[in-house]
Parts: structure tokens; C-alpha cells; sequence
């Protein structure tokens, strides 16, 4: 584990700064918004049109990395992500705002592109577990060092903005330090989704059901625990603990995957996940104490669905396949984490906040069985991949 953070540790680093700049940014550009008493629509807008860009951000990721290679892909993205950064000091218009943050979502997504193609590049297969668990222990590290870099800024608000251009110059360095090579340059080619889909639905499912379910927890969850009766303080506590349950799982469960099969892993996850939730559906009105050690128990196993999905498709993939894989991947838990939250909401608004737990509940449910049926089809799939576990 030591041996491969200090391989990778350039890599996560500046994996880290990305994500403390990117947080730090969502959260400053929603209370800016709502200092200026702009409606909701504008908040829910900004956030549309920077997953609408790393929507289209895969594509131009794949084809940028293809011709200049992952270091220069990800030098001219954190350019494009400052200069649009320090368009938000020349213009308050919203409409333009929901332009930069387009373009902060496309670079972003160029960037996180370059970052796990290179690491599942240079990663065994024996040990890409513990390769990526580190990965997202850094993402989640940043997540929540970008929250508490919030408290740094003034009240008028006026280094946030700074901060964040910090963050996201300062991510060159480590990736220009690194010492493992980047991934050699390949034409991009073009890619028909069937076929890079193909023996792969197990891993976009669990891919696509973590956006899901981390959308609609980051979302949902803090309204959840308000209408459970808890104050800021609390609700805090209750979002805190659940995320840095899911950081302390990722380094065990990924040595664990190094050792057992992925898919088996998936699918235990799921049931564990479904039959966690489901009592909090149930009882209305728990008490704190208890709500928090069921979330705790939540968060470990949510927040690990990425990592095992990533990683099995990554260990059935060719690698010419790898760059436009990573895009896809980003892409299809973006358009979860914008469906979850969508259908968890009507679920609370019809029939209570505590059907929150039972829609978590019914995608781990799906998750289970879905993966359960297709299991003998993407293994036989499986036998001919170039990259077998």
C-alpha cells in the first residue's frame, strides 16, 4: 500500500486539488447565488450545465488525449478551467455564468480523464484494487477539504474565487513531477458504444447506479435528516460521518478486490446495501443516534460501488480502449447523478421523506439481481478479453 502511494502519490495529489477546487467552487457559486436572492431554477441550472459539459467533455477528452498525449490534454484543460474561473469576475450575468461552468465541466471532465486513464494504464490487474481505492480516497479527501476551505473565505465572499484558481494551478505541479510515464499517445479511433459496452453491463449498471445513489445522497439526504428533526449542527454530523465511512472502506475494499472477484464484490455490496437501508425506510422518525450508525454503515458501502465498477471494467478492456472507457464511465455517473435526485424527490414529496432509504434500498435491490442474471453472459464475454483477471 506504501509502495503504491509513493508510485502513484504525484497522481493523487493532484487529484486532490482538483476536487478541492471543484467543490469549493459548487459551494461558492450556491451561496452567491442565493446571497443575491436568485430563484432555485438558476442553482439547478448550474449545476445542468456542468454535467452537461462533462457530457460532451468526453468526447473532446478522448480525441484531445489521442492527439497531444495525457500531459498536454491535461495542462490546456486547467487553463481553459482558470480562464473561465476568472470569468466570473467580469461578468454577473447568469447566462454567461451557465457558459463557464459548460466549459469548467468539459475541461474537468478532460482532466479526470487523463488522471484514471494513466493510473489504470500503468495498474496491474492483481493490484488495480488498491490502485484506485487511493485514487478515491483523494477525490473524497478533496470533496471534504474544499467544504472546509469555504470557512477560509471572507463574508463578502471574495477569496473563494482565488482559492479555487489556486487549487487548480497548483494540480500542474505534481502532474509534471510524476515519475511514472504517462500512457503512450494512440489516435483516437472511432467508438461505437455497443461494442464498448459489450461484456461490460455489470460494470456501467454499477457504475450508473453510484451516480445514482450518490447524487441523489448529497442532493436529498441533508432534507432527509432535517425532517428527522435534527439542527445544522446535527445534520452536519450525520453528512460528515456517512462520507468519511465511505473514504475509510475504499483501501480495504479494494485489497479485497485485488483477491476476490469484482463482480462477486458487486453484487455482496448490493444485498449488504438493501438490507442497511431498508430499515430506515421503515422507521419513521429514528433516533439520532441510531440514524447516524445506520448512515455510517451506508456510506462504507455506497461510496465503494465506483471503485469496484471502474475496476472491473477496466480489467476487461483492451488498452486502446482505456481513454474512451473512462469517458464513458464519467459520463454514464453523471447521468445518474442527475436521474437520481430527480426520482428520489418525487419519491419524498409523494409519500415522506423516509422513502429517501427506500429508494436507496431499490437500486441496490436491481444492482443485486440484475448483476445475479447477467453474471454467466459477461463472464463467458469475459474469456476473451485482452486483460483478464
Amino acid at each position: 500500500m506504501i509502495r503504491t502511494a509513493k508510485s502513484f502519490g504525484m497522481l493523487y495529489v493532484a487529484t486532490l486539488l482538483m476536487q478541492l477546487g471543484s467543490t469549493l467552487l459548487i459551494t461558492w457559486l450556491a451561496l452567491r447565488l442565493n446571497a443575491a436572492g436568485a430563484a432555485e431554477f438558476w442553482v439547478g441550472a448550474l449545476m445542468a450545465a456542468n454535467a452537461l459539459g462533462m457530457v460532451f467533455g468526453g468526447g473532446v477528452g478522448r480525441l484531445l488525449i489521442g492527439q497531444v498525449g495525457h500531459v498536454r490534454a491535461y495542462l490546456m484543460s486547467g487553463g481553459v478551467i482558470v480562464a473561465a474561473l476568472l470569468g466570473h469576475v467580469w461578468s454577473t450575468a447568469l447566462p454567461a455564468w451557465l457558459v463557464l461552468r459548460l466549459m469548467v465541466g468539459m475541461a474537468m471532465m478532460c482532466q479526470l480523464m487523463v488522471i484514471e486513464s494513466w493510473l489504470n494504464e500503468r495498474a496491474e490487474n492483481n493490484g488495480r484494487g488498491k490502485v484506485l481505492a487511493i485514487y478515491m480516497v483523494a477525490s473524497y479527501g478533496g470533496m471534504m477539504l474544499g467544504q472546509l476551505a469555504l470557512g477560509l473565505d471572507d463574508k463578502d465572499g471574495t477569496l473563494a474565487l482565488p482559492m479555487v484558481a489556486m487549487a487548480f494551478v497548483l494540480c500542474f505541479v505534481p502532474l509534471v513531477l510524476t515519475r511514472i510515464p504517462p500512457p503512450m499517445a494512440r489516435a483516437a479511433a472511432p467508438v461505437v458504444p455497443g461494442q464498448l459496452v459489450h461484456g461490460l453491463s455489470q460494470a456501467v449498471l454499477t457504475v450508473f447506479v453510484s451516480g445514482m445513489l450518490n447524487g441523489s445522497f448529497f442532493g436529498l439526504s441533508g432534507v432527509y435528516a432535517a425532517r428527522q428533526g435534527m439542527d445544522t449542527a446535527a445534520v452536519g454530523r450525520y453528512l460528515a460521518l456517512t462520507v468519511v465511512a465511505g473514504v475509510l472502506a475504499q483501501l480495504p475494499l479494494g485489497l479485497l478486490s485485488d483477491r476476490v472477484l469484482r463482480i462477486t464484490l458487486i453484487r455482496g455490496i448490493a444485498i449488504l446495501l438493501a438490507c442497511v437501508c431498508l430499515p430506515l425506510g421503515i422507521w419513521q422518525g429514528p433516533p439520532q443516534a441510531t440514524l447516524i450508525a445506520f448512515s455510517f454503515a451506508i456510506g462504507s458501502l455506497q461510496f465503494c460501488l465506483y471503485l469496484l465498477g471502474a475496476g472491473l471494467a477496466n480489467e476487461r478492456i483492451c488498452p486502446d480502449m482505456r481513454v474512451p472507457l473512462v469517458g464513458m464511465l464519467l459520463s454514464v455517473f453523471g447521468i445518474g447523478s442527475c436521474l437520481g435526485p430527480l426520482i428520489a424527490g418525487a419519491l419524498m414529496t409523494s409519500t415522506g421523506a423516509s422513502s429517501l432509504y427506500y429508494f436507496f434500498a431499490g437500486c441496490a435491490a436491481v444492482l443485486a439481481v440484475v448483476v445475479g442474471h447477467t453474471l454467466r453472459g459477461d463472464s463467458q464475454a469475459a474469456k476473451d478479453a485482452p486483460v483478464p483477471h
